[in-house]
């Protein structure tokens, strides 16, 4: 079962010539929502291939439905089920199939807990019976249907449960769970950040053996954080949060078998000294479940396949790496069990085959290019499906090959970004484009030829809302920087004139293999962009070293050294851009957000005599701040590399700020904590040096809710203008 999510999305303003038009973007206009896309939520492709679902507002009734569409015809054929018909609902907020489609689990009343993870009241919907079951009355995580479709396995309260869908009966099967000490089957915060998954436990293809994680957190740091509230009295929240080189989680695997209602412990033939299990996955035998490990230092990837009725575990794939090994959800089995791979080993990422004691039967993509999704593998066609930037790095392109890497195809048809859904039997996918000129394009397309079938959704009314305004092209090129072509995109003013100065204003990002620069529509930071392209100021971006998809040598040359070279990076290309005759050298700014705001007080405070500006949002101030996962695949521990940490941290060059410096933080961010920002302040202080900060109570590292945005952006804008814009 396949189902794609596609949120609306803020979107970047069209860069097509546009002469006419004199409406200018306002911060009213971005974040009220005006210039937002229209989609396809939770969509669903039906098992026969041929009917794909999608949830639905109903705006007559104030509900929501999950309406049946036939892929030939894009018609609504039925309304599987509404909301206004099951009297304990008023809406639900996402949905999940039983494997034969007769069941439907609904999502009620959804609060979020981390990014990934959340509570709810879900109900298993009878579409024969159109009767609606209550799961638990309690609010649960991630319940999941057992193949067969006659249990449900939950979470709650840190321990694991199993739901009879035929006699009612509830049976809790793990009893230690207790908050911040032990978890059954959910992930712990650093997992669920890093790892980016949330469900620890897989269902056996016999509906027979539930497989799960097991988090022993007793031995983790806690961190808190004031919670201010409405109240007298602030309160806190208290959680596990492993620091680099701080005591990770203790992590177990274990299987529960609902015959005999036994559990038992699987042990695999290698000692792990410091270890993490970042993926559990059952094969098509019932008996057979995969499980990776990986070593502390990330550079070790163990592929095992354990048979849990013999507890013979055989060790199957072994990556390594000398930087660190990508963890992925690629991992596919075939009907034989041989299974597909993806894997940087020859530089690039590209899939494999494998049978199933691992063995390679053979590489299947090859070349000097990324392999960025894999979408599955239709086994009447012996065709694989997947994502490339095969056509440049700052595109993606759909494509199909044979298993035994012959008869390649590109399926997608226009440069910019396409992504796919396919239908269940790989007949249909449809394709998500977009491209810095033209906004979502959603169509029917078939899956042999790549042809396009019919038009879903192309998002017309906002081309015409968005041909009111003066915009300015996105310019995509490479600039030369320290002997690479690094991708850039520039805003310019729509009235640009060559023999005027402008300041320039630089965004930034830079983390491990992220990519900021692409052919696609963006972000409402976009719209931003062109609305200070309109005041005068001309915006530029650059993806420097250790950003993504152009190879592991490009991506990986940061390690044990982040903020190094990205930060060379950047000063250059600032020198480069400032020689322009058109650019005032004297006044360049940048600003950038988590990773980027690292970046962006890094960049004021090593470039000082470039930048006279920088905003910094949500900042890392030092790794040795920052959870064990993340910082110590790039980094190892600051035991083992003190200087690594401590070199390139921006705590620790504020006696070279010269600038101006705006810091801002939201005082309940779970992710890069408002400690950060708390020590960058005092040092800041204690140096002497003056500087602008803001705190945002109680929000999260999104820094959202009512009028935030608008808020921290109008903030924003006005320092902007107060350091740069003094001569516009």
């Amino acid at each position: 079962m396949k189902i794609l999510r596609i949120l609306s999305l803020f979107c970047l303003l069209t860069t097509s010539f546009l002469t006419a038009q004199n409406k200018q973007i306002t911060l009213d206009d971005i974040w009220s929502g005006t210039f937002r896309t229209e989609g396809l939520d939770v969509l669903h492709s039906m098992n026969n291939g041929q009917q794909y679902s999608v949830l639905n507002f109903d705006r007559t009734l104030g509900g929501t439905t999950i309406d049946i569409y036939d892929y030939k015809t894009l018609a609504k054929v039925n309304t599987l089920v509404s909301s206004a018909d099951i009297e304990a609902i008023k809406y639900f907020t996402d949905y999940t199939f039983s494997t034969d489609e007769s069941q439907v689990l609904l999502a009620t009343e959804e609060e979020s807990i981390f990014r990934r993870s959340s509570l709810g009241i879900y109900y298993v919907y009878n579409t024969k019976t159109k009767q609606a079951t209550l799961v638990s009355e309690d609010k649960i995580q991630e319940p999941t249907f057992s193949p067969d479709g006659t249990k449900i396995a939950f979470g709650l309260n840190n321990n694991l449960y199993v739901k009879d869908l035929l006699s009612g009966k509830t049976t809790q099967f793990t009893f230690d769970g207790v908050k911040n000490k032990v978890i059954n089957g959910i992930t712990d915060w650093v997992y669920e950040e890093e790892f980016a998954f949330v469900r620890a436990f897989d269902w056996n293809a016999g509906s027979n053996k539930i497989a799960f994680i097991r988090f022993d957190e007793t031995d983790v740091p806690e961190f808190s954080m004031d919670v201010y509230g409405k109240e007298l009295y602030q309160t806190q929240t208290v959680f596990k949060y492993p620091k680099a080189g701080e005591n990770n989680a203790k992590v177990s695997l274990h299987v529960f078998d609902l015959k005999s209602n036994t559990l038992s412990e699987v042990i695999v033939d290698k000692t792990y000294d410091d270890f993490y299990i970042p993926r559990i996955k059952w094969t098509n035998d019932a008996d057979v479940l995969s499980a990776q490990f990986m070593n502390r230092h990330q550079n070790e990837l163990d592929l095992w396949m354990v048979n849990t009725k013999k507890n013979k575990a055989n060790l199957a794939v072994a990556e390594t790496d000398n930087a660190y090994v990508d963890v992925t959800d690629n991992l596919t089995f075939l009907e034989d069990d041989s299974f597909i791979w993806t894997s940087e080993k020859d530089g690039y990422n590209h899939i494999y085959h494998y049978d199933k004691k691992g063995k390679l039967i053979n590489q299947v993509t090859k070349g000097n290019w990324e392999v960025t999704s894999y979408y599955g593998y239709d086994d009447k066609s012996g065709q694989i499906f997947y994502q490339s930037v095969e056509n440049g790095s700052t595109n993606r392109d759909v494509y199909s090959i044979k298993l035994n890497g012959t008869q390649k195809r590109r399926l997608s048809k226009t440069e910019g970004t396409n992504a796919a859904d396919f239908s269940a039997d790989f007949t249909y996918f449809i394709n998500t484009f977009s491209s810095a000129t033209t906004p979502y394009l959603y169509t029917l397309n078939d899956a042999k030829s790549g042809t396009v079938i019919k038009s879903i959704q192309d998002n017309s009314d906002l081309k015409a809302l968005v041909a009111n305004y003066t915009l300015s092209k996105k310019e995509f090129s490479t600039i030369k920087v320290n002997g690479n072509d690094l991708n850039m995109w520039v805003i310019k003013p729509a009235n640009f004139d060559a023999n005027k100065k402008y300041p320039l204003f630089m965004y930034q990002y830079s983390g491990p293999g992220s990519q900021q620069v692409a052919n696609k529509w963006n972000s409402a930071n976009d719209y931003w962009y062109q609305m200070l392209a309109q005041q005068g100021y001309i915006v530029a971006c650059v993806d420097g070293r250790g950003t993504g998809f152009k190879g592991a040598d490009f991506k990986k040359v940061t390690q044990k050294e982040l903020g190094k070279y990205e930060i060379e990076d950047q000063i250059e290309a600032a020198k480069l851009l400032g020689a322009k005759p058109y650019v005032d050298s004297s006044r360049i700014g940048i600003w950038g957000w988590s990773y980027g705001g690292f970046m962006s007080s890094n960049a004021l405070f090593k470039g000082h005599d470039v930048f006279k500006m920088a905003i910094a949002v949500a900042p890392v101030t030092s790794w040795r701040f920052y959870d064990s996962i993340y910082t110590e695949r790039y980094m190892t521990t600051p035991q083992e590399n003190a200087s690594g940490y401590d070199d390139n941290s921006p705590i620790n060059h504020v006696d070279k700020l010269k600038g101006d410096f705006l810091l801002i933080h939201g005082t309940g961010d779970d992710n890069v904590h408002v400690q950060n920002t708390m020590r960058m302040v005092e040092a800041l202080v204690q140096a002497n040096k003056q500087f602008e900060w803001m705190i945002y109570p109680d929000k999260n590292h999104g820094i959202y809710g009512g009028n935030t945005r608008l808020h921290l952006y109008t903030k924003m804008t006005n320092f902007i203008n107060r350091t740069l814009g003094d001569k516009l």
